[in-house]
């Protein structure tokens, strides 16, 4: 595990061995030798443009990386999120250990610090956990360097520690090939968990959720050998005056094949990501229990494996939700929402008094927004305001949809109260409203992460496969509530 810590003194004076300067475009660099690097182009600033200098004049550290860093009026935390997360993959690559990033003075508070360790963190990253070279690279040692920065910093740096950890928890899970994480597997995962970080953990199993009537999620989960699980994690603060409760519930699909509506051979290996929603409430509630929010967060997690088996759940079945709803199956792919379904149901008999569910739903939220913005939609303004705010403070970038009462019409059906999937139209806008079904009165946001979950190539920030959004905005949208 990567050493964080802050160094006080002059960036001069810091041994490392390399230590990134972040330059901006339109402010000259004139120290470490880098004069002549300016002077002919070489070093413009531009964002996430790395130069490494060797045995720079001046300074303890063996080498300084100038790291680009944009436009000076556009830069914020997110910016220095991806710029630290760059420098260290670039680093990293050279075997270099201990590293250490100097914070210029106008960014020396706690947002910029915390950003920097969880680029930092999140950089350090690999997807390579069943390799088998013997080669693998790491980093030891990652410093923020704020001559005289205030004691705030620690608690700062402390935060991001947590917060980045914890996604990289998310990421971990994600990338789990789905022969070794099936839903009994993500239930032994969430208790582990749970009870290092003194949370409560409860998981019920297919006879609960018989007894509990829900035949949504049921359906899904019946075509596979694999045992269906709900899991619930608990957090409760020791005091609160708080009202609120809020619930997480994260669609826990560990292989979705499309069951009898089978998808096509291409890329269906990447289906493993289809419970990148659930671990992102796994890794939220890490995180919130180590931040300690004034309000209680409860996590639902519905696991199933989606397969074809003999046992299979068919188009044109009728299940029953445990609302009571009765819902026709058109397309046995769109088994994701069936399972959020029963979740939201039970998040809200459990007292939830806010909801927010995040889902690999639908590639029509892809096609609508494409890879960079997570799709949101809402029955409730002032939660909507409250995600969306979260969300721009972590720089996890979010898109309000529309969800009008008019699209349900898209999902009539003449056999049931609803049918689970409506025409080729405005198919992120239908999924969204079947789930609103089921949320009922209580406040409620719906995160469709289908196109932002999984990088198809990495970035110069983020190794490929999963982001681990939206654990930050979670995890702020909890420890920031304020009844209003």
């Amino acid at each position: 595990m990567m050493r964080i810590t802050i160094e006080r003194q002059p960036l001069e004076q810091v041994e490392a061995g390399a230590l990134i300067v972040l330059v901006f475009e339109g402010r000259k660099e004139t120290r470490f030798g880098a004069g002549d690097l300016t002077d002919a182009g070489e070093v413009a600033g531009k964002s996430l443009e790395l130069t490494l200098l060797h045995r720079p004049p001046g300074v303890a550290a063996a080498r300084v990386l100038l790291a680009g860093a944009g436009k000076p009026e556009k830069f914020d935390p997110a910016e220095l999120r991806k710029a630290a997360g760059a420098a260290v993959r670039h680093l990293k690559s050279k075997s270099v250990k201990k590293i250490a990033l100097a914070l210029d003075p106008e960014h020396a508070d706690g947002e910029y610090a915390a950003a920097a360790v969880e680029g930092a963190i999140l950089g350090e990253f690999e997807p390579d956990r069943y390799k088998t070279d013997d080669d693998k690279k790491s980093v030891e040692a990652f410093a923020v360097v704020a001559p005289g920065g205030a004691a705030e910093l620690d608690d700062a740096v402390a935060r991001g520690r947590i917060v980045a950890e914890a996604q990289n928890f998310t990421r971990g899970l994600v990338n789990e090939p789905p022969n070794r994480l099936t839903p009994s597997k993500v239930a032994e995962a969430a208790q582990k968990m749970a009870s290092e970080y003194q949370l409560e953990c409860e998981v019920l199993e297919r006879e609960q959720m018989e007894k509990l009537g829900m035949g949504a999620l049921l359906g899904v989960a019946q075509g596979s050998a694999e045992p269906p699980a709900l899991i619930v994690i608990r957090y409760r603060p020791a005091q609160t005056e708080s009202k609120a409760h809020l619930g997480l519930v994260g669609k826990g699909v560990t292989f979705d094949t499309g069951g009898i509506s089978i998808k096509p051979a291409e890329g269906m290996e990447k289906m493993k990501y289809d419970m990148a929603g659930g671990a992102a409430m796994m890794g939220a509630m890490r995180a919130i229990a180590q931040l300690k929010p004034a309000i209680p967060v409860t996590a639902f997690i519905p696991c199933v494996e989606n397969m074809p088996g003999s046992r299979a759940q068919r188009p044109g079945d009728i299940v029953t939700a445990m609302s009571g709803k009765t819902i026709e199956v058109i397309n046995t792919d769109a088994e994701g929402r069936l399972i959020v379904a029963d979740a939201l149901t039970y998040a809200r008999q459990q007292g939830c008094t806010h909801l927010v569910d995040a889902a690999t739903l639908t590639g029509a939220i892809v096609v609508a927004l494409g890879h960079l913005n997570m799709g949101l939609f809402a029955n409730d303004e002032a939660m909507r305001d409250r995600v969306l705010k979260a969300a721009k403070a972590e720089g996890e970038r979010v898109w309000p949809m529309p969800l009008e009462d008019d699209y349900k019409e898209y999902l009539k059906s003449a056999f049931a109260d609803i049918a689970n999937v409506g025409g080729r139209w405005g198919g992120a806008a239908t999924a969204a409203i079947f789930l609103k079904e089921f949320a009922g009165d209580t406040p409620w946001v719906h995160l469709d992460i289908a196109g932002t979950a999984w990088l198809d190539e990495s970035k110069p920030f983020l190794a490929k496969g999963p982001s681990g959004v939206p654990v930050r905005t979670l995890v702020r949208l909890a420890t920031e509530w304020k009844d209003r």
